[in-house]
């Protein structure tokens, strides 16, 4: 790798970390759903005319009934999952869990396209089970949060993000092959707009929002949903997916330390231990590590 591709996958790292620092700040105002809606529907407006430039927008009209469910499950759901566990989780706790996504991006295409991982992914994901586990024990005593939300149902709305994520990718992998990037990128927020403008409409809230709420939400779609997508697919022509996907080590590292800086949450040590669990996890799903480890 060049130093311009490790400066561009920092970048990105913290561009994702800094999503869930904008979603906590957001979320309380907005509420999940529309935040959600906002977050999608500001990327696919940044994206569109990029689209459009690269005259790839027939792309939409020619996988639109694909693109409609890989945006239900890589954005609409994920990002309103992650906005409701926002309201009493970290940023730095969202940013973990949602490292694990690689973990059961394996396990579904174990049991649903018959790949059978090796001795090494296999002690990967049940470290990252453990990880969680581990956090999720760690975080269980917290109070209800912001909007009457339990901790219960905080974290378990954090596990269905990267879930979906898993799933996603699988669904993907399957039935998105050649698909243009960009056309991907843009479609499945594009089409997540669609799913949630009905919702975050009907959600949206009475009060006026504030400007921090509002930069909030317009940092989280235009760079950290917008940018970052075309980072993140011009790092995959660059050095390849399975180098651009350890990104997914950095970003709780930025996610923990924006979250400190900016909102005061504290990193336990707890945390950091769970975090190096899973990150380990991940790293033997991924590949980026061996088994055995040298």
């Amino acid at each position: 790798m060049k130093l311009q591709d490790w400066i561009t996958l920092v970048v990105l790292a913290a561009i994702w970390g800094g999503s869930f620092l904008f979603t906590r700040i957001a979320v309380p105002e907005l509420g999940a759903v529309a935040l959600a809606g906002c977050r999608v529907i500001g990327a696919a407006l940044f994206l569109l005319p990029l689209l459009a430039w690269q005259r790839q927008l027939n792309g939409l009209r020619t996988y639109a009934g694909r693109l409609l469910l890989v945006g239900l499950t890589n954005s609409a759901l994920p990002f309103a999952c992650y906005g409701l566990a926002a309201l009493v989780l970290t940023g730095g706790v969202l940013s973990v869990v949602n490292a694990t996504a690689p973990l059961w991006t394996m396990v579904i295409a174990w049991l649903w396209l018959g790949e059978r991982p090796g001795r090494g992914p296999v002690l990967g994901l049940a470290l990252g089970v453990c990880g969680v586990a581990w956090l999720v024990a760690d975080q269980a005593h917290l109070p209800t949060g912001q909007a009457g939300v339990s901790t219960g149902l905080g974290l378990l709305a954090c596990l269905c993000a990267p879930l979906l994520y898993g799933f996603s990718a699988n669904l993907s992998r399957r039935h998105m092959n050649g698909v243009p990037a960009m056309v991907q990128a843009t479609g499945s927020q594009l089409a997540a707009g669609l799913w949630l403008l009905g919702p975050t409409c009907w959600m949206w809230p009475t009060h006026a929002l504030t400007p921090t709420a509002w930069g909030a939400t317009a940092a989280l779609a235009i760079v950290c949903t917008g940018v970052a997508y075309v980072l993140f697919f011009r790092l995959i022509n660059r050095i390849g997916a399975s180098r651009a996907v350890t990104v997914t080590f950095l970003i709780p590292v930025f996610a923990m330390a924006w979250g400190s800086w900016w909102l005061h949450e504290t990193i336990t040590p707890t945390m950091l231990m769970a975090c190096g669990v899973i990150l380990l996890g991940t790293g033997l799903v991924t590949g980026a590590l061996r088994w055995p480890l040298r």
